[in-house]
């Protein structure tokens, strides 16, 4: 099972929801412009720009794994983001199986966002 696997959604550019890795899978640049679309409820920002999901895997198959974060270990919101990345995902062509995974290393800070979310939130 061949599986593509990029680090950041700063490599490539925007894509749309058509784009595949060449197999009907979508490409994992896709599947972070769709994550662009889960909000932190607190924040206001998306998961994305936050910096809070380390890495994004996409089967051949279509299986896509989710490596994120929470801005702090406490946070209550895990099941809620979850969620949304799996209902979200689902209208993706070509995603099969959402399997978020909730990872506490590296600890997340306010450098890994993006300069958009800095300065929305007033961080320079």
């Amino acid at each position: 099972m061949s599986e593509q696997e990029i680090g950041s959604p700063e490599h490539g550019s925007a894509t749309s929801a058509t784009d595949t890795n060449g197999e009907g899978s979508p490409s994992s640049e896709v599947v972070y412009e769709a994550l662009k679309n889960v909000y932190d409820p607190e924040l206001g920002l998306n998961i994305v720009d936050l910096g809070l999901v380390y890495d994004v895997k996409v089967s051949s198959d279509g299986d896509v794994d989710i490596e994120y974060t929470l801005t702090t270990m406490g946070c209550p919101i895990g099941p809620m983001i979850e969620d949304q990345m799996r209902m979200l995902l689902a209208s993706v062509p070509g995603v099969r199986e959402v399997r978020p995974e909730m990872v506490l290393r590296p600890p997340w800070s306010p450098e890994m966002m993006s300069d958009e979310a800095k300065a929305a939130l007033g961080i320079f």
